[in-house]
């Protein structure tokens, strides 16, 4: 079974750091100011939906 890939809501992103810090496989990294997940490196462990203190990180469906 795959787990679901975090992925980063742009307009509710605090640009904190906090995702991209505590990604084990550093598959989050910025874009444009805002944290972007790199689909193909994250392996759904959810850490940073736990870590994100807006909601901003969530996990596809």
């Amino acid at each position: 079974m795959v787990k679901p890939k975090a992925k980063v809501d742009s307009s509710k992103c605090l640009a904190c750091c906090g995702c991209i810090s505590v990604c084990p496989q550093d598959a989050i990294t910025w874009c444009s100011g805002k944290a972007f997940v790199n689909k193909e490196e994250c392996i759904g462990c959810s850490i940073c939906v736990k870590t994100c203190p807006v909601g901003a990180v969530s996990q596809e469906v």
